[in-house]
């Protein structure tokens, strides 16, 4: 059994409580444009090329196995078609202008590295985190290690989008410590705009999810030109109300994620969105908080 891994964040103190390891898996059903992982959006293994750092040596270009690399002008373009991820760019690259993302590890290998930090859990009512991308997409294995974790007493959170089949999150409930469930939006027009469709299905997910587990964290970006409005705010304070959901993390949009699209080749929709006011994101945290729900910005 395998999945594909893009980063394995040791320490973290996001993504739950205490200190964890966060785990991240490639593939995700939904193309939000402000996604700050765009490496994570494609099942397949990705080659990432800083052309900024290209100083043309051509190195790369003579170790490339598949033809994918060649120099135009003095600098590198990629063929990712021809892409067969030999790594040989990546080696004999100076000035590290690529990066493979994306390793396929057996179940074994990642549990080892997951319970690698066992103690500082311990110590701090950490865990491990299951982030993505959208880790459901890979079920099987994602089950098999949520399994595994929780034998050893490892808490485990799940970050998802819930944009999946809810059988499969049936499947990891009962080895779930918190799922940390996106709300995007709840306009399904807003949705497809933005998200690439699935609204209905993410908030039916989150209905079903909350009959059956009783430890969810809603997770809401804050974007403005998305949703950074009272309206949106409104309809998921009615809906986390309804849910009996009593805890909401907001996000902070940022576009640091701008030069990843720009290393993957993928254009990023920089003018359709901007950071929310600090004014802004404290008005919507005591909004959420006079009707009840811990909120925090952050998380």
């Amino acid at each position: 059994m395998q999945a594909n891994i893009f980063n394995i964040q040791r320490f973290s103190i996001h993504d739950g409580e205490g200190i964890r390891t966060t785990i991240f898996f490639k593939g995700c059903p939904l193309s939000c444009l402000w996604c700050h992982n765009p490496e994570s959006l494609s099942k397949k293994r990705e080659l990432m090329t800083d052309v900024d750092k290209c100083t043309g040596c051509g190195q790369c270009v003579s170790h490339c196995e598949s033809g994918a690399l060649s120099l135009v002008d003095g600098k590198i373009v990629v063929d990712n078609s021809k892409c067969v991820f030999c790594g040989n760019c990546t080696f004999y690259c100076i000035n590290q202008v690529h990066q493979v993302v994306g390793t396929y590890y057996d179940i074994d290998d990642i549990y080892k590295k997951a319970i690698a930090d066992k103690v500082f859990f311990d110590e701090s009512n950490g865990g491990v985190t299951l982030s993505g991308g959208e880790p459901i997409i890979q079920i099987d294995f994602v089950e098999e290690l949520a399994k595994r974790l929780y034998k050893k007493n490892i808490n485990v959170n799940i970050d998802t989008s819930g944009a999946v089949d809810f059988s499969n999150l049936e499947r990891i409930a009962k080895y779930t410590e918190t799922f940390l469930y996106d709300i995007k939006h709840t306009d399904k027009a807003i949705f497809d705009k933005f998200i690439g469709g699935g609204c209905d299905l993410v908030l039916e997910n989150l209905r079903k999810l909350s009959k059956i587990h009783n430890n969810i964290i809603v997770r809401m970006p804050i974007i403005e030109g998305v949703n950074a409005t009272e309206e949106h705010v409104n309809s998921t304070i009615k809906l986390v109300c309804e849910l009996g959901i009593q805890k909401i993390n907001l996000l902070v949009y940022h576009n640091i994620s701008a030069m990843k699209y720009k290393k993957l080749g993928k254009r990023y929709f920089t003018e359709l969105m901007s950071v929310p006011s600090d004014e802004k994101m404290s008005h919507f945290k005591k909004m959420f908080n006079d009707a009840g729900i811990a909120a925090q910005i952050g998380g």
